[in-house]
């Protein structure tokens, strides 16, 4: 699919693990935008609910499952055939193996719950970073979007944003908070990138 100016489309797909809110609000952020396409998103969980809205918008869904990731290169093809220009994780929790990282050096991207280098590595995500960042007394948190290298949460950083936190934060109140950053700031960088 080519716009009247024949620039070629630039095709977004993203792994998502759980309920695809950041995926979806992607999605709708360049649904206008005869540039830049969602077109693909996949996931490890065929129960997750980002598969389910996903088709509902008509979005083309791929369920696969740990060991098309791992052990074999059945998905890594898959993704070649479709070549992206960018790859964005949102909330996905397996470790992306090195071959991905070999065939899409710089352009497979992650969004973190928390200021990196604070509160990320493996099993950081979610209520647990949120729980870890209350019990510690932080004045501030925010997200980190980062490049994926091989390991959970450090690669370059590529932007950061913050927020301040209330005497009376809880879980619910800060992720409402890290859930705002998130949908105003993740669709803004991935434009950015693709320019």
């Amino acid at each position: 699919m080519e716009n009247s100016k024949s620039i070629p489309v630039k095709k977004i797909i993203v792994f998502a693990s759980g309920n695809g809110t950041n995926a979806i609000n992607i999605y709708h952020h360049f649904r206008e935008n005869p540039n830049v396409e969602v077109s693909h998103i996949l996931s490890n969980n065929k129960k997750s609910k980002v598969l389910r809205r996903a088709h509902d918008l008509g979005i083309k869904c791929i369920h696969f499952e740990k060991e098309d990731l791992y052990d074999s290169e059945s998905l890594l093809d898959v993704v070649k055939d479709i070549q992206p220009s960018l790859i964005v994780l949102a909330g996905f929790l397996l470790k992306i193996p090195s071959p991905f990282l070999f065939h899409f050096p710089d352009k497979i991207i992650n969004i973190h719950p928390s200021l990196l280098p604070k509160y990320g590595g493996e099993g950081m995500y979610g209520s647990r970073v949120f729980k870890k960042i209350l019990k510690n007394k932080e004045v501030e948190s925010g997200v980190t979007i980062h490049y994926v290298n091989a390991n959970y949460d450090e690669g370059e950083i590529i932007a950061q944003f913050k927020t301040a936190l209330e005497n009376n934060e809880d879980v619910n109140s800060l992720e409402e908070k890290i859930h705002e950053l998130e949908y105003i700031h993740y669709p803004k960088v991935i434009e950015d990138l693709l320019k």
